[in-house]
């Protein structure tokens, strides 16, 4: 092993390949109470995720992460790639696809106690992965690279409680189940983009860490599997969930700096109004629409306005005003 290899996983630390068959493939030993105890403890995890949702609860959703088991069969995926077993990663594959059908319908049997779907507006657990960002997929991969170490060593498997709550896997799925139950389908697809690149990272990691560790020539791998093959395919679907996390964090940044100058220019605007206040800015879209408050209830001109946006925001980006009592002034 490399130099750097064995300062990272030390030879007298190194967990044997059995050690990680052991924990990563349910059908590998114990097969029946392995794959029952995975089966209770994601729809326990599930329970306990959607409540927590549903009720905001951040310690109770913290609570599901600890006993969610779906990182199992994820980073089983990675060891099926590294050793060349094809056939634990496709069982891998297919019990993280059942986990994510248990979590999504169970999700949509507890929309059935969502009051309105408006109440899920508000909701700081559901608005929190409803727009993953590409600083999502980058925490997913340090905690992949955590889980990994925490498999390959064996000084370290006292922190695979700490990487599940680092993970995000069933909280988000509760997410896509509630709000598809609500007719929410932006937030489900969003919830879903959050799952998927942490599965995505968690594989790429794993592999990576499990590729270090030396797990790729060990006597039990495959000698003829096409390792790079898989690699590729991996990196083509982590490019293909980073770029729209990409594209959602740059619309995220230039809607903050565009709140920011629409807030500023509308100070300028009323200066001279005595009395005035200038609220918040939300978005529809590209259109912005900003409180305002006057002493009187009127407003300047709003040509005055409109010639001020026009050097402090894009053409394209459409702003009202909102005067209150439902009266509400297109500016642009």
């Amino acid at each position: 092993m490399p130099r750097l290899t064995q300062t990272l996983i030390p030879p007298s630390q190194r967990q044997p390949i059995e050690a990680l068959n052991e924990a990563l493939d349910l059908s590998y030993g114990d097969r029946l109470g392995k794959r029952t105890g995975f089966l209770i403890m994601l729809v326990l995890a599930a329970t306990i995720a959607i409540a927590g949702v549903l009720a905001d609860s951040t310690a109770t959703v913290i609570g599901a992460m600890i006993i969610a088991p779906l990182g199992t069969p994820i980073l089983g995926i990675a060891l099926g790639i590294v050793t060349g077993h094809l056939s634990l990663v496709l069982r891998s594959i297919l019990w993280v696809l059942l986990g994510l059908a248990i979590v999504v319908v169970l999700g949509l049997a507890f929309s059935l106690f969502v009051a309105t779907p408006q109440s899920l507006e508000t909701n700081a657990q559901v608005l929190g992965r409803t727009s993953p960002s590409l600083m999502d997929l980058v925490a997913a991969l340090a905690t992949g690279f955590a889980g990994g170490f925490a498999m390959c060593r064996r000084d370290l498997s006292a922190i695979l409680p700490g990487v599940a709550i680092s993970i995000s896997l069933v909280p988000p799925l509760g997410v896509v189940g509630v709000t598809a139950g609500q007719g929410q389908w932006g937030d489900a697809l969003g919830a879903l983009v959050l799952f998927l690149s942490n599965v995505i990272a968690l594989v790429i990691a794993g592999s990576i860490v499990f590729t270090m560790g030396g797990y790729a020539k060990d006597p039990s791998s495959s000698p003829v599997a096409n390792r790079r093959r898989a690699y590729i395919v991996v990196t083509i679907l982590a490019l293909i969930v980073a770029l729209p996390l990409a594209a959602n964090s740059i619309v995220t940044v230039a809607l903050a700096r565009w709140s920011v100058a629409i807030q500023q220019t509308a100070v300028a605007w009323l200066e001279d109004e005595d009395g005035s206040r200038v609220g918040e800015v939300e978005w529809t879209g590209t259109t912005a629409t900003i409180d305002v408050l006057t002493a009187d209830g009127r407003t300047p001109s709003t040509d005055d306005f409109r010639d001020l946006l026009d050097a402090a925001v894009p053409s394209f980006v459409g702003v009202i005003v909102d005067v209150g009592q439902g009266e509400e002034i297109v500016v642009r």
